[in-house]
């Protein structure tokens, strides 16, 4: 027993010893990314160091605070972003159980009785069996190690699944919220230039009771107030679906925000300037770009798994136990028994399966380069195009309030004019229409600019701390899979 012993402690220590983990290790890809942003310098896009964490406080907005600080709690696609994550690290706790025993207790007590006809005595007897069954699988040529590389850049891809997650609501929330506000100003203006053409229609109509002008006048100024109201109840669907959206975001039923909204107030607008940092920052802060690396990572994992069976496995299996026929004698010396010994392995032939399945998982790792590489150009090419739409609308927004000015004052002089019976009322509601609808531009382009800008937060990966992730992942230790 102590030469068996000794063998079993020999094979163990050598296996482990000469371990080697077959396949590629993974080196961490070198995509090249533009040294600068492609768009012209503007004073509201500083290209310093990224703060993007709490982008949202840059529009000064407790309300919109509020309502992002509520979402990252009961939002329910990060609550099944979270549970997912779970789902990956109890899958990691899978594959590192593989680096220990297997031990099972088993036991029975069966009656037997023998034929009498077989050509021998019959006879009855009770057996009693326990003891433990062990299997312990030496990973020789890394398999496991292997197979625990994948499933650790699996869970750690899935984190940065939810963090993108987070991501993307904080930014629908913001655009939601934005929305409301906007759909609010076109409301007030609106309303504002209805009462102005109200003030029109009455001075019409009392020009028209003195003769001083015709029915046509009467009836254009009142065309002119209908088609304006007739703005009105889009406006409000838009604001309603607006707010019940926001509701549905935060993790409610649609329509209990109505009540809190309900209150008018003005877009919010950024009180600094946006920093945007450089293309190479995008490496770092987007999820889904650190998410695609680390799918990368695990694909790349799999082929060494896949090669591993190649080679032969080796294992330590065994048995310690009792047997006897009488309870009362079970644990005696004499009823002990066991079974230990290496055992060994080896696939020589599988008509091409395993080599097949290598080269399917190196077309697949194939596949994740390219789609971490997608995922790379997406990104810059969604940040160029929120940077540029978020500074031509701001350019925009500025000529539209200029024009306004314009219009108010072509309105007040026509209608002058028109009460001193030196212009027709045609000048007068051709101001009145221009006036309404640069207006009414001017809100939404207001309103497309500040979701432009946190669209170019959500471009950017906003909405965490890059920083203090990799610190959780550099101090996190090793083997701790059941939490």
């Amino acid at each position: 027993m102590k030469k068996v012993f000794m063998v079993c402690v020999l094979t163990v220590f050598l296996a482990m010893t000469g371990c080697t983990k077959v396949g590629p290790d993974y080196v961490q890809h070198d995509m090249k990314v533009p040294v600068g942003w492609k768009q012209p310098p503007d004073p509201a896009l500083i290209p310093t160091k990224v703060e993007i964490k709490n982008w949202w406080t840059v529009f000064n907005d407790p309300m919109l605070t509020r309502l992002i600080e509520q979402a990252s709690k009961s939002n329910l696609d990060v609550k099944v972003a979270v549970i997912r994550v779970k789902e990956a690290r109890a899958r990691l706790g899978v594959v590192a159980g593989e680096q220990f025993p297997v031990v099972d207790i088993r036991g029975n007590v069966t009656r037997e009785r023998t034929s009498e006809n077989m050509g021998i005595p019959g006879t009855r007897e009770t057996n009693y069996l326990g003891g433990f069954d062990a299997s312990w699988e030496i990973d020789l040529f890394g398999r496991i190690a292997r197979s625990i590389e994948a499933e650790t850049a699996e869970y750690e891809a899935t984190d940065e699944d939810r963090i993108d997650v987070m991501v993307t609501v904080y930014a629908e929330v913001a655009q939601t919220y934005l929305k409301v506000r906007s759909s609010q100003a076109c409301m007030v203006a609106a309303r504002g230039n209805i009462e102005s053409q109200k003030e029109v229609l009455k001075l019409t109509r009392s020009r028209f009771k003195y003769g001083l002008t015709t029915d046509l006048d009467v009836s254009q100024a009142e065309q002119v107030l209908s088609n304006s109201e007739a703005q009105l109840p889009p406006l409000r669907i838009d604001l309603a679906q607006a707010i019940n959206t926001l509701g549905v975001l935060l993790g409610r039923a649609p329509g209990t925000l109505h009540k809190e909204l309900s209150v008018i107030k003005p877009i919010p607008m950024p009180s600094k300037e946006a920093t945007i940092g450089v293309p190479a920052d995008l490496l770092r802060q987007r999820p889904d770009i650190r998410g695609a690396e680390r799918r990368l990572a695990a694909q790349t994992a799999r082929i060494g798994v896949a090669t591993a069976d190649l080679y032969p496995t080796l294992s330590l299996p065994g048995y310690l136990g009792f047997g006897s026929i009488s309870a009362g004698k079970f644990f005696n010396a004499g009823s002990s028994a066991f079974n230990i010994g290496p055992a060994l392995n080896w696939n020589v032939f599988d008509g091409g399966r395993i080599r097949n399945q290598i080269k399917v998982e190196d077309a697949l790792t194939e596949q994740a380069l390219l789609n971490y590489e997608i995922t790379v150009l997406d990104a810059l090419n969604e940040v160029e195009n929120a940077m540029v739409a978020y500074i031509e609308k701001r350019i925009q927004f500025e000529a539209l309030q200029r024009s306004i000015k314009a219009s108010r004052r072509a309105l007040k002089l026509s209608t002058r004019l028109y009460k001193d019976g030196l212009k027709d009322f045609q000048n007068v509601m051709d101001a009145q229409r221009q006036l309404f609808n640069v207006e009414n531009q001017a809100v939404k382009v207001k309103g497309t600019s500040v979701v432009n800008l946190v669209k170019l937060y959500k471009a950017l990966g906003g909405g965490w701390d890059p920083g203090e992730k990799d610190k959780e992942i550099k101090n996190r230790k090793g083997g701790d899979y059941d939490k």
